[in-house]
C-alpha cells in the first residue's frame, strides 16, 4: 500500500508529526511495537492506581510556550486538561530545606535571603536563565562551557549550586558534562513561566493524538515492530515490518512518499538502514553517547500522601555526602541508600490517578542499564524489591507514616525503559547533551527520511519531542 508518510515509533514525536500531517491531509500510517502509543508518555493501571510512566512536569503553558499554538493547532486544547503544579521543587539535602517557585523573580528573592553573599551570583544565573536565547546568540563561535563550569565562576556556596542543581536529573547525570546552553534553554522553559500536569496521566495526550492521526484518515498499527526501511538506490521508499497478533506474526512492506523515525538514532543505524547508509549514520554518531536512563519505584497510596503529612508536589533530595556538585555524577552510580532521588506526590493536584481516599505516588533518580544486566530473573526481581524496600526505608524518614500509607508498589529499571521503548541503554533524554554536540549526524539522512524524537536536534523531555515532531511536520509540508 502505497502511503504520503509512514512514521516508525508512537512516542510523543512521531504522533505529534503524524497529527499535524493527517490534519493537513496527508495519508499517514504510523507503526507502534507496544500495545500502546505514547512511548514515555504513558500510563498503566495497577489494581485501583493509574501509574505514570514518565511525567512529572511538563513546562508551560504560557505566553512563548511553542505548545500552546500546537495544542491549538491540531485541536488537543478540548481534550487534554493541564493542571498547575503548587512549586517548582522542594530541596532537601540534610542541611538545606528549601522551596523554589516557579516565579524567577521570588526565586532569586527567596535564594538571595538564605545567601545574602551570593546576591550577585543569583542575579547571573537567572540573567542567564531568562534570556537564554540572548545569552547562546552573543557567545556564537566560542567554545560550548559546561553548566558546571559556569556556576563554580558565579556561585561560592557549594549547597546553594546543589539547590539551583536540584532538578538536573531531568536532563542529564553531570552539571560537568552537560551543556551550559541546553540547560539555560531547557530551565528557562520551567522558569520562564508555569508547570503542568496532565489531568488522567501522559496517556491522555498520547491517545488524544492518536485520535486526530485517525480522525483525518490516518492509521496507527500497535504491536508492530517496524524491521526494515526499504531503499531504491540511496532513496528510501517504504517501510516493512511485522504486527504480532496473539501469536501470530505477519510481515508486511508499505510504500510511503516520506519516511519519519520516531526511534533512536543508533537503532535507526544499526536496525533499519541498509549497509551502506548504515555505515555512513553510524560514523556520524561514533562519538555521541546516549544518555543517562532512570530507575522509577510505583507507589499506590490507601490515602492521599498530602494527608500523610507531604505538602509539596515533587521533592528532590540529596543525600548529606553530596557536598559539592562534583559529587553528583559519582552520588548517581552510588547505591539507592545514599542515591538522589525525586518523589512525586500526584495527590497535590487532581490528577484522576486514583478513586477518591486513595492517591499515587512515584520516587525516581538517574540509573543505568548496565548496572543492571547479567542477572537471572531471580536475581532481578530480588534487586528490584530491594530497591523499592530501600527507598520506602528514606521515604519513611522524610515523611513519617509513609510506609503505613503503601498499597502497592512496583519497581521499573532501565531495562525496563530498554524493553518498552527500544531506546539503547534505556537513555530517556536522546543522546547525552555534552558541551560541543552537534546534529550534524542529521545532515547525512535523505532528504525524505526524518527524525521526530528526543534523539533529533530538540532533544528529550515532553516538549523537546513535542517541538521535533511539529517541526519535522512543517519540514514535510513545506516540501514541493
Amino acid at each position: 500500500m502505497k502511503h504520503d508518510i509512514i512514521i516508525i515509533g508512537a512516542g510523543l514525536g512521531g504522533l505529534t508529526a503524524g497529527a499535524k500531517l493527517a490534519k493537513e491531509g496527508k495519508k499517514v500510517l504510523l507503526l507502534e511495537q507496544h500495545d500502546r502509543p505514547g512511548g514515555c508518555a504513558t500510563t498503566f493501571q495497577r489494581k485501583d492506581f493509574t501509574l505514570e510512566v514518565g511525567l512529572h512536569e511538563m513546562d508551560g503553558p504560557h505566553a512563548r510556550d511553542l505548545k500552546v499554538k500546537i495544542f491549538r493547532d491540531l485541536g488537543l486544547t478540548e481534550k487534554v486538561s493541564l493542571l498547575g503544579l503548587p512549586e517548582f521543587y522542594r530541596f532537601v539535602n540534610g542541611r538545606q530545606n528549601v522551596v523554589v517557585p516557579h516565579n524567577p523573580e521570588e526565586a532569586e528573592r527567596r535564594l538571595a535571603e538564605l545567601f545574602p553573599g551570593e546576591a550577585q551570583g543569583l542575579k547571573t544565573y537567572f540573567n542567564h536563565v531568562l534570556n537564554s536565547r540572548k545569552i547562546i546568540a552573543e557567545s556564537a563561535g566560542l567554545p560550548e562551557r559546561s553548566l558546571g563550569d559556569f556556576l563554580d565562576e558565579h556561585i561560592g556556596n557549594e549547597d546553594l549550586k546543589l539547590i539551583l542543581l536540584g532538578n538536573l536529573g531531568y536532563f542529564h547525570d553531570d552539571p560537568y558534562s552537560i551543556s551550559l546552553n541546553y540547560y539555560l534553554v531547557a530551565q528557562g522553559s520551567y522558569y520562564g513561566g508555569n508547570a503542568s500536569f496532565i489531568k488522567g496521566g501522559s496517556q491522555i495526550l498520547s491517545n488524544a493524538l492518536v485520535s486526530v492521526i485517525e480522525a483525518n484518515g490516518g492509521t496507527v498499527k500497535l504491536n508492530t515492530l517496524a524491521t526494515a526501511i526499504i531503499f531504491e538506490e540511496d532513496r528510501p521508499v517504504g517501510v516493512s515490518y511485522e504486527t504480532i497478533m496473539g501469536k501470530n506474526k505477519q510481515s508486511f512492506t508499505d510504500l510511503a512518499t516520506e519516511i519519519i523515525v520516531n526511534a533512536s538514532v543508533p537503532t535507526l543505524a544499526k536496525e533499519l538502514l541498509p549497509e551502506g547508509q548504515r555505515q555512513i549514520l553510524l560514523e556520524k554518531i561514533k562519538d555521541l553517547k546516549p544518555g543517562a536512563s532512570l530507575l522509577t519505584v510505583y507507589f499506590g497510596f490507601k490515602k492521599p500522601l498530602k494527608e500523610v503529612g507531604n505538602p509539596y508536589y515533587s521533592t528532590f533530595v540529596f543525600d548529606p555526602t553530596i557536598k559539592t556538585q562534583k559529587d553528583i555524577a559519582g552520588n548517581n552510580h552510588s547505591g539507592f541508600e545514599t542515591r538522589g532521588f525525586t518523589l512525586v506526590d500526584y495527590s497535590q493536584v487532581d490528577s484522576e490517578l486514583a478513586p477518591e481516599g486513595k492517591s499515587v505516588g512515584a520516587v525516581c533518580c538517574i540509573d543505568y542499564a548496565s548496572d543492571w544486566e547479567g542477572m537471572d530473573r531471580k536475581a532481578y526481581l530480588k534487586k528490584k524489591a530491594e530497591v523499592a524496600e530501600t527507598i520506602i526505608a528514606r521515604c519513611e524518614k522524610l515523611i513519617p507514616g509513609f510506609r503505613d500509607a503503601v498499597e502497592y508498589v512496583e519497581t521499573g529499571t532501565p531495562l525496563t525503559v530498554r524493553r518498552y521503548t527500544l531506546n539503547p541503554e534505556g537513555a530517556v533524554y536522546g543522546f547525552a547533551q555534552n558541551p560541543g554536540k552537534t546534529t550534524d549526524y542529521l545532515s547525512v539522512l535523505p532528504a525524505n527520511l526524518h527524525i521526530a524524537s528526543a534523539w533529533g536536534k530538540f532533544g528529550g523531555g515532553f516538549s523537546g519531542s513535542i517541538f521535533s515532531g511539529y517541526m519535522t511536520a512543517l519540514d514535510v509540508l513545506r516540501k514541493r
